[in-house]
């Protein structure tokens, strides 16, 4: 191929275009409950046009530029970093040499200044630390530069839209300003930034203080900067110190649910630490329980294959998580066909977000069903939590939504009754591809060709086996054993028709997927790995398998 021939291939609607490495500008990123924040390494949010960085509060940035500027220069940094725990951010910073007149009128690294941040209950806090390191008493100007652009998340991620809502600013007092928006789905969005002490100016966009310090003397700025709160009234920097505490107070005490891993290792085990605050910051409490969200700063939100996932694989560890995610899954499942949802009666969650252009259906994401996994998966994982937990109670609890869950697989899964879970999206707007691997090109043919719909895919099919044997067991220990035995007769024939029309012996391998025509996809791909672990495959073929992929 030509090096300057245009690809032509279609782009999805909501394809995330690659503009830039992740690697040219690292950011960092704090997160509790709804609300994160991502800023670069001084803790600036912004500075660069078109960035991702900002406070983002229930998919909106509510925060799009916060600045730092010292003498009206952005300080030198030293260093910076995120605490173990994931509760604070920290940065060092100098001034840079200062000109006045073509002379240096303050040599750098004179003024030292340390930057504190955490997010807590809808809001980004910060105590901004000024010392003076000289032997010469200064004057020292600093600002705070300051907008918001209310952006819904998609649009950070480079949608257009048509038309936005209206935005206002008004300073409310010396120490406050509140900024607003009000979206087209007429919800107004508030960010409220309070300072103490008060600024010497202040305005919608700057904050402006000017101290003199002394030889080794200390002056220090809190600040607030969120949606607003109910004691807005009393902020000050002692209020500054109680919610630091409790914001670290809240992580310990959500990640002290984990089992504790400890081994003669140091490495291993401070991997391990990293990887449960990792976690635990990423656990958002529900009504429901905690809910592991997929990630920031695109997937901060439930997905339900992700949660699920993650609460299999924390099973051992922290089954309350598994017991969140069930929970919160049941009480969004879907209860009727909605086209524009790809929702069917019974099909569990795929994405779920709350933000100006999923209520106005710019993006069908709302709430959102088109994950083909995530309903069979959802009964393999009350399976595994009452093997793993023996809680009797929450089974009962969940058995009708796990009853829907199995109708669903039974029904509208199986659309053409050949026996296979299908899936295929009711609207154009929704994932093309709706397996674990849901790009434009996951699923093919040996010759590169696109499989067209609907599509089974193999590890689907593993995934429904697993459901129906947990819904044998789990129905026979809840009595129900005519429901039992209709569970072991559907997977005593899902297990002999997937070997008979998924094995390809010719390769050692089973079919990535059937078609829309029943052909399957010849290809070698990591999906079989699945299988064994669901228990679909005889053990010889189970061992080819996983020969062949470590192959």
């Amino acid at each position: 191929m030509n090096a300057l021939s245009t690809d032509e291939t279609s782009v999805p609607q909501f394809y995330i275009a690659a503009s830039s490495a992740l690697q040219a500008r690292r950011t960092l990123t704090l997160k509790h409950g709804d609300t994160f924040a991502v800023f670069d390494h001084r803790g600036d949010m912004g500075a660069e046009t078109g960035s991702s960085e900002g406070l983002y509060h229930r998919d909106t940035r509510i925060l799009s530029q916060f600045r730092l500027l010292l003498e009206d220069a952005r300080p030198l940094l030293l260093s910076s970093m995120t605490q173990d725990d994931n509760a604070i951010f920290s940065a060092d910073l100098s001034n840079p040499d200062l000109l006045l007149n073509g002379q240096i009128a303050l040599r750098r690294e004179q003024i030292h200044l340390h930057r504190l941040k955490f997010v807590w209950d809808g809001a980004c806090y910060e105590r901004l630390l000024i010392r003076n390191f000289s032997d010469r008493v200064w004057r020292i100007r600093v600002a705070l530069q300051f907008g918001a652009d209310f952006a819904d998340l998609f649009e950070v991620r480079g949608e257009r839209r048509p038309a936005r809502g209206a935005s206002s600013a008004i300073r409310t007092s010396d120490c406050s300003t509140v900024l607003r928006y009000t979206g087209l789905d007429q919800i107004e969005r508030v960010t409220t930034l309070d300072f103490d002490p008060a600024p010497q100016t202040l305005s919608t966009e700057r904050a402006g203080f000017e101290t003199t310090l002394n030889s080794r003397q200390v002056r220090r700025i809190f600040m607030r900067i969120g949606v607003p709160a109910a004691d807005a009234g009393r902020w000050n920097g002692r209020v500054f110190y109680q919610r630091m505490r409790a914001a670290r107070h809240g992580l310990r005490e959500s990640s002290a649910r984990a089992a504790s891993i400890d081994s003669s290792n140091s490495v291993f085990n401070e991997i391990a630490r990293r990887a449960v605050s990792d976690l635990y910051m990423l656990i958002t409490d529900t009504a429901e329980g905690p809910y592991p969200y997929a990630g920031t700063p695109w997937f901060s939100t439930p997905f339900g294959r992700d949660g699920i996932i993650t609460a299999l694989m924390t099973l051992w560890a922290d089954p309350s998580i598994a017991k969140g995610v069930l929970r919160f899954l049941a009480s969004t499942q879907a209860t009727a066909v909605e086209p524009a949802r790809d929702a069917e009666p019974g099909k569990i969650l795929h994405e779920m977000r709350h933000g100006e252009m999923a209520n106005l259906h710019e993006v069908p994401f709302g709430r959102y069903y088109g994950s083909v996994d995530a309903t069979p998966l959802f009964v393999l994982l009350l399976g595994e939590y009452f093997a793993r937990t023996g809680d009797l109670h929450t089974v009962r609890e969940l058995w009708p939504n796990a009853q829907a869950a199995l109708t669903w697989i039974d029904v509208h899964g199986d659309r053409d009754g050949d026996g296979f879970v299908e899936y295929y999206r009711q609207t154009k707007e929704g994932l093309s591809n709706q397996g674990w691997k849901d790009s434009q090109d996951a699923v093919f043919h040996r010759n590169g060709q696109y499989a067209e719909g609907p599509i089974a895919l193999c590890e689907v099919q593993g995934y429904a086996y697993a459901a129906w044997r947990a819904g044998e067991e789990l129905a026979a220990e809840l009595g129900f054993e005519e429901r039992a035995r209709f569970c072991k007769a559907a997977a005593d024939r899902l297990y002999q028709r997937f070997n008979e029309v998924f094995w390809q012996p010719d390769m050692g391998i089973y079919a990535l997927a059937l078609d829309g025509d029943k052909k399957p996809c010849r290809v070698r791909a990591s999906n079989m790995a699945h299988l064994p672990w669901c228990g679909i495959t005889p053990f010889d073929r189970g061992k080819r398998v996983l020969a062949e992929l470590l192959s």
